[in-house]
Parts: C-alpha cells; structure tokens; sequence
C-alpha cells in the first residue's frame, strides 16, 4: 500500500491570542476540510507540545478515539517522524484516516518553553548548565563558530540564508515579515548580538501557530478532492541530546536521516525540485544542506550565494519564508511539510516553484539532536 497527504493547512499565525488546543482544533478542521473529510473519518492521531499526554488530550478535546496514537517528543523533527510512522500504521492496518497536528502560543503567552517536565539529572544539567549557555542558542553558536573556524567561512554567509528567507516572505502573505521590507546582509551583521556569531537576524521567530496533515492510503486519497501528494521515503537519526556528546558538531544526523530518505524512495539529492529545511538558526540551514548531500563540507557557504537560494534561483529553499521569516511556533516541523505540500499542489501563488514533482522536508529538534527527512512527489 502506498501513503499519501490528503490535506493541509496552518491554523492562525503570528499573534493570536488563542489557547493552544484551540490553534489545534482550527489547523485539523482547516486539514480535514482540504481533504474533503471530517473528523468522523480520522481513527489515528499524532501530534506533539501540548502536555506529557499530548495525544490523548487533542483526541479529547476534538472529541475522538483514535485507534493509534504518537506523542513522541523529538523536537522541530518530531512531525516528519510522525509521517513515518503514520504511514506504517496505515500500510499495517492500524488505522485509515491519520491526522497530524501541532500547535502553540508561545508568542501571545510570553514564553519559549514547551510543554513537559524540566529534568534535572541530565548530563545536559550537570555538566552544561553550570556555564550558563542560553538555550538553545548557544549551542548553535557554538556550531557556528566551529564551522566558521574550519571552512575559513564568514559570517556573510550565514547572513545570506537570512537574507534568502526574507525575500521568500515577502512572496507569502501569512509569512510573519512579509510586510517587514527587504533584509540586507548588513543588516543581519549589525543586529545586536545574541551568542556569537549569531546575531538576533540569525535567530528564528517567535509566534504562535500551528498545523495538520491528513494521511491516508494514496487509493483512498486519488477519491478526495485535492491532488494526493505521495510519500516517497523517508528516514531519521538521533545523535545526542546535549553537546558534550557531539561526536563532531559539523556532521550533523542529516546525514544518516537523509541517506536513508533517499534510498527508500530510489532518489538523491539531484532529484529534488524545491525543499523546506528547518532553519531555527541560520547555521542550522548550511549543516543540514551539507548533511543532506546538496553539497560537501564546508561548501554550503558558496552554495548559498549567489542567490542560489532565493526566488528565481537554481535552488528553491524555504520558499515559505521559514523559521526566519514567515513562522516559528516553538517547533517548524509540521509546517515545513505543509509548504511542501503545498509546492507539490501547486497552490503557492507567486512563490510557486514551477514544475515541482519532488520536495523535501527536513526536521531538527534539539541542538542538533534529533533529525528526520521526508521525500514527497506528485502522483504520476
């Protein structure tokens, strides 16, 4: 049996003042409307970032009982994760109508924190915590300055992933900036200084905001209204969980999680049309590039420039704006699918990528933990 993504769709961005199960509750029946389902027709749920019991608390408060549920806690790559595994649950037979969701309120709320119970006897804590690191930045910056210290790279080229971004917002009329103006590398490299060398520029949004995919068998889906969008592969790679156990802060898990992706759907890097990598940081972007096998180390620098990465350019990338510019609800993930998709249905208006038949969405949780990719295309 072959899975396929029936419907999509964001709840309300930015600043909403809305409870996070309501921003929940909007993104699924936006979804299921896409799809030309209600939530009738939904028997497995996955979905993240509410409580320690995400999934039965969403089921709940959207008034179902789901015969297979996922509330893993992976970070930004928990949402390609769960399109893994909704998929092996419908190809098992566990359930038909699977949903996807995801929300926050972190901006309206006042906080980055997400949902879930503080450890105090992890290494992380033990060993980390006592210098004082701001989380997650630092340790980023961390990655930023080592990658800068060994390609002989610049800080102008971490810029230009912020710059790139931008311009794709302002192509997108529910991006977060996309009434903001142009940014210029100057003004990434003149903004205050967070954890060097990231500035606030290198930095992603803060805002509320969610989403939902509804998956299903690609038979079922070719009956609903909307162009199925097919799963092609995918695969995953946990590395750490704080820094200290970081083999090589340059060889991130995208590159096991991609070369996995690609095998399972016969592909590789060169076969891809447009593709949506988490960018919580700037640096976040180049690691993955290189991890994911768009170029080799220490090259994601000069494959960014050029405006390789911008509208109009040979490599369409975060054509939604991304973290940097059109959203960050605390975690991306979920919607980096839903812009995939999206690029796949043809349906992004003057950001559309001609002729996609292949995207990539690819996930980070962590700092630099956890990652997941997930290869979609066209049904043919």
């Amino acid at each position: 049996m072959t899975v396929a993504i029936a419907g999509a769709a964001e709840s309300d961005l930015g600043i909403t003042g809305m409870s996070i199960l309501a921003l929940q509750a909007q993104a699924v029946t936006r979804a299921l409307a896409d799809a030309g389902l209600s939530l009738r027709d939904v028997d497995g749920l996955a979905t993240s970032g509410v409580s320690r019991f995400s999934a039965s608390l969403v089921a709940e408060y959207l008034g179902i009982s789901p015969s297979w549920t996922d509330s893993t806690f992976a970070g930004g790559s928990a949402f390609e994760m769960y399109v893994a595994r909704a998929a092996q649950a419908i190809e098992a037979g566990q359930c038909s109508t699977v949903v996807i969701s995801y929300g926050s309120n972190q901006r309206s709320a006042g906080s980055r924190r997400l949902a879930g119970v503080k450890e105090t006897h992890t290494p992380q804590q033990q060993f980390e915590a006592p210098y004082g690191p701001l989380f997650p930045i630092s340790y980023y910056a961390m990655a930023a300055q080592r990658y800068l210290h060994v390609h002989r790279a610049e800080r102008e080229h971490l810029a230009e992933v912020a710059v790139a971004a931008r311009e794709w917002a302002l192509l997108n009329p529910r991006a977060h900036r996309h009434s903001a103006g142009p940014l210029t590398r100057d003004d990434v490299l003149d903004a205050p200084m967070v954890s060097t060398p990231l500035t606030v520029a290198d930095c992603c949004l803060v805002t509320d905001g969610g989403g939902a995919l509804v998956l299903t068998s690609l038979a079922r889906a070719r009956d609903l209204p909307r162009p199925p969008v097919v799963l092609l592969g995918y695969g995953e790679a946990t590395t750490n969980d704080g820094m200290i156990a970081a083999g090589d802060l340059l060889r991130p898990g995208s590159a096991d999680s991609g070369r996995r992706a690609f095998a399972m759907a016969g592909l590789g890097p060169g076969d891809v049309d447009v593709a949506q990598v988490y960018d919580s940081f700037t640096i976040t972007v180049l690691l993955t590039l290189e991890g994911l096998g768009f170029c080799g180390p220490g090259e994601a620098a000069s494959f960014v420039s050029d405006r390789r990465t911008r509208p109009g350019g040979a490599f369409p990338l975060n054509t939604s704006g991304g973290g940097l510019s059109y959203n960050h609800p605390g975690m991306l993930g979920l919607l980096l699918l839903v812009e995939a998709v999206r690029q796949l249905r043809g349906e992004c208006g003057r950001r559309q990528v001609p002729n996609a038949q292949v995207a990539l969405a690819h996930g980070t949780g962590g700092v630099l933990s956890t990652h997941a990719t997930v290869l979609l295309g066209v049904d043919r």
